[in-house]
């Protein structure tokens, strides 16, 4: 079994989530503490800056390499006696246009693996997009290690700046791909709007009213009839968020897009779910399930109701996947990301001198 850390920065901005598991790799996991760490708001906004390839990339790669070392130093200072075998590092992804074949993710795994002194893999997403893959979403089989013993056919809906979704049926088969937007039009409307940095709580869209008309229209977007898999940047979705509309109205108006666009997925699943299990920065906002309730046809959950740490989830996926690169055991499926054949992913950054990083005793 492998002590592994996992380290995600996902699209919402919002911070680096800390997670570590311990694994074989394939069906034996185990999930250990965790930790979130906000970004500070200066460093968010210049992160934002280089959205889409744009602006100082160098200068934010290296500042967004140093918060994850000290996310992890912080997390180990924590947790004392705690060792650990490999690290996860996913990045934080700037750009992804997988029918370009290009995908981005900035974040030094060399820095990071000297900077802790441990083994470090990154660059999770590079080999799926260069062999015809979509590069996205790539928590499915982690999702599937979990679930292993849940009933089936079900659902597991990330919703972090964009959405995807993981349907399951038995233990070869499994579906995934991105469901539309997340939370990121809401924040950015929201941001736009106030300055603040999502609607929390769900108020703001509690006191408005849906735009029926910018729904249907946002919903005529061919990428819905598109078959799976398939992927979309966080930004993909901006020319569909409404205009002319109130504050609350538009909040109202893109959490029911959100929604919509999660309902709009089950047309591809191969047979109906019994139950949807949320993750991500979305389930807790009541305004979005209350939506997803409302629109899909089968009971909807936080992913707690199951046991597993929803805030976690990402990272915990990222560890999951360094050991399975570790391995040579594949990342992704034909019919996680499209790519032709099962593919393995991630490189490997060997510290100079590596060590079982532990925490202080």
């Amino acid at each position: 079994m492998w002590r592994a850390i996992g380290l995600m920065s996902g699209t919402s901005l919002d911070g680096i989530d800390v997670a570590m598991i311990e694994t074989d790799g394939r069906q034996r996991v185990s999930q250990g503490p965790a930790l979130t760490l906000p970004y500070p708001q200066e460093f968010r906004e210049r992160l934002r800056s280089v959205l889409g390839g744009e602006g100082p990339v160098r200068e934010v790669e290296e500042e967004l390499t140093r918060l994850h070392a000290e996310a992890v130093e912080q997390f180990l200072c924590e947790r004392p006696r705690t060792a650990v075998d490999l690290v996860g590092f996913h990045g934080h992804t700037i750009l992804h246009r997988p029918v370009e074949r290009r995908t981005w993710q900035i974040g030094g795994g060399a820095l990071l693996a000297r900077r802790l002194g441990q083994n470090v893999v990154a660059d999770f997403r590079s080999a799926d997009v260069a062999a015809g893959g979509q590069g996205a979403p790539l928590a499915p089989l982690y999702h599937a290690a979990l679930a292993a013993a849940l009933p089936k056919p079900l659902a597991v809906l990330n919703i972090g700046g964009v959405a995807n979704v993981t349907w399951i049926g038995g233990p070869e088969e499994i579906l995934a791909f991105d469901t539309g937007p997340g939370n990121a039009l809401i924040d950015d409307w929201v941001r736009g709007h106030t300055g603040a940095v999502a609607d929390v709580e769900g108020a703001l869209a509690r006191a408005g009213a849906v735009s029926a008309a910018d729904v249907e229209n946002f919903l005529a977007s061919p990428y819905f009839d598109r078959p799976p898999p398939k992927s979309l940047d966080r930004d993909d979705f901006r020319e569909g968020s409404p205009t002319g509309l109130s504050l609350e109205d538009g909040a109202a108006t893109l959490t029911e897009m959100t929604a919509a666009s999660v309902a709009a997925a089950t047309r591809h699943f191969p047979a109906p779910v019994e139950q949807w299990l949320v993750t991500g920065g979305g389930r807790r906002n009541p305004a979005l399930m209350e939506a997803l309730r409302r629109r899909l046809d089968a009971a909807v959950q936080p992913v707690e109701a199951v046991g597993w740490q929803g805030d976690a989830l990402e990272a915990q996926a990222f560890a999951y996947l360094a050991v399975r690169s570790v391995l040579g055991l594949p990342l992704s499926l034909p019919s996680t990301t499209g790519v032709p054949q099962s593919c393995c992913g991630g490189n490997l950054f060997k510290a100079p001198h590596p060590h079982r990083l532990r925490g202080s005793e």
